[in-house]
Order: C-alpha cells, then sequence, then structure tokens
C-alpha cells in the first residue's frame, strides 16, 4: 500500500493492517511504534502497558481529541491532526521514526474496535518510511526483506465494553458492527440487520457521525423488520463527567433519524447503540 489510497476504490489501510499476523517482536530489540488504544478518554481506563508506551516515546501522533486525553503523561513531540492533515502528520512521523526516534500512534478506545484503518495508515507510514533508511539497523532489515521498524498494537479499553457492561449484554450473546469508518458501509449496515431480525442477538454498534447515528439506524433496522418495541440503550459519553444513557424502544429512537449535520442529531459522536433482544 501506498501512502495515497481512496477509501471507495481501495486498498482499505484497514485491510492492510490485518493482511498478516504481527510478527515476533523483541520489544528491547526492535524498538516498535505502539499504536495504542487510550480507552474512552478517562486515564483511570488506559492502561499501564499503554501508558508506559506514550510515556517513554519522542514523539507522539494522533488526532487532536485523542491527543489532548494523554498530552499530561509524556515530554514527547505530539503531532496533532484531523482528517484534513492526517496523511502530513503521519508523514512527519514516520519521518521522525526513521531518524531513529522511538513513535507512539494513539486511537481512541481499543484499535481492535474500529480502529485498523488508522492502524493501517501508521504501518503504511512507517514502512514507507524504510525506503531511504536513516540507520544501518534499518538497511539491514530492508535487505533481510523485514519491516525494520514493526509495529506492535496495545490493546485499550473499548467504549464497547463499557456499553455492554451498561446495557447488560453478554458478548458472547451480542453482535458488533462498526459504522465509524470511512466508506461503503452496505455490508456492514446488512450484518446489522441480520443480526437484529434473523439471528436474534443483541447488537452493539458504533454510529458514524453524522450520517448514521443512532436513530438513522434505528429506522433501518425497523425498515429490515426488526420488532419496534425491542429496547435501544444510547450510550454518550462513556466514563467522562457528563456521561448519559437515554432509553427509548426502536421506534421512539427512529424518530430521531435524518439529516447528516451535527446539528440533526440529539446525541454527540461519542455514542454507542445498544439493541436488546428479550431475554
Amino acid at each position: 500500500m501506498s501512502g495515497d489510497y481512496d477509501l471507495e476504490a481501495g486498498p482499505d489501510p484497514a485491510t492492510f493492517a490485518a493482511g498478516a499476523p504481527e510478527p515476533a517482536i523483541d520489544e528491547e530489540a526492535d524498538d516498535p511504534v505502539y499504536a495504542v488504544g487510550v480507552g474512552p478518554g478517562n486515564q483511570e481506563y488506559l492502561t499501564p502497558r499503554g501508558k508506559r508506551a506514550i510515556r517513554e516515546a519522542d514523539v507522539v501522533v494522533g488526532f487532536t481529541t485523542v491527543v489532548e486525553f494523554i498530552a499530561d503523561l509524556t515530554d514527547a513531540d505530539l503531532l496533532t491532526c484531523g482528517y484534513r492533515d492526517e496523511a502530513a502528520a503521519l508523514e512527519a512521523f514516520g519521518e521522525r521514526v526513521a531518524a531513529g526516534e522511538s513513535g507512539t500512534a494513539v486511537a481512541m478506545g481499543d484499535p481492535n474496535h474500529s480502529g485498523y484503518q488508522f492502524v493501517g495508515k501508521v504501518q503504511d507510514a512507517v514502512e514507507r518510511s524504510t525506503t531511504n533508511p536513516a540507520s544501518q539497523a534499518q538497511q539491514d532489515a530492508v535487505e533481510r526483506d523485514a519491516p525494520a521498524t514493526p509495529v506492535r498494537v496495545v490493546p485499550g479499553i473499548s467504549s464497547l465494553q463499557l456499553a455492554a457492561s451498561r446495557a447488560r449484554m453478554p458478548m458472547e450473546d451480542t453482535e458488533f458492527v462498526t459504522l465509524h469508518k470511512s466508506g461503503d458501509l452496505d455490508s456492514d449496515m446488512d450484518r446489522l440487520a441480520a443480526a437484529v431480525t434473523d439471528d436474534g442477538r443483541h447488537l452493539l454498534a458504533l454510529p458514524r457521525p453524522y450520517d448514521r447515528m443512532p436513530g438513522d439506524i434505528a429506522q433501518f433496522l425497523l425498515e429490515a423488520g426488526a420488532e419496534s418495541d425491542l429496547e435501544a440503550l444510547v450510550l454518550e459519553k462513556l466514563t467522562h463527567d457528563d456521561e448519559a444513557i437515554h432509553r427509548f424502544t426502536l421506534a421512539e429512537l427512529a424518530a430521531h433519524a435524518g439529516g447528516s449535520g451535527k446539528d440533526d442529531t440529539p446525541f454527540s459522536d461519542l455514542v454507542v447503540l445498544a439493541v436488546r433482544q428479550p431475554v
């Protein structure tokens, strides 16, 4: 994968990230880049291993809203970005790593839950930085066809785990579908419908701000044949001081469908939808 990609045409960075198992990594010898899940936004839910990777980094990269949660934990240089300047920030990050600095990329929640597009972009930036190796160790790695700087994912606590706890939905009885990604969502929407209408499973969904929010998902499920009286919980800002849990039937939640802007929904972008089956 190159640094240029079209999420509609491919390749999808998430597919790139999941293309092969993580290689064997000696963290002392290989000095990997870490892709750390910082949890739902409350530092009490940041794992000790993730905190150490952040603390010991020379440079940290991530979306501004994520970096703000952990900025006081490190003296590293902080490379912050939004969607528009993400590629530039990751390129700068890769160059810093290629020059011998230790790097950590941070993502909200757990990278294994809706974070693989970001992991793929980080991995791509790091691998491309070895095109012009900055050290003999990197040159040796290139010659033996091994990544000079491997990327190690450090899992975090996901808002999905918190939502499952608040909603009392055992994960083994629950389907998880993320819409919190760029690109086409048709297959993901089909999985939403199948989980609720065909399989009779609980559902945890990460909406996409702001065109596939909880009300839109509820309306879609009703149109797919879901029972209108299923219990739907919209869980906002979990573990934050202003955490809120809104309880609806699926039909009541569907009243909030429509629109694609921030002002078209009563819910924030830090939200999980839980749909419970009768027990």
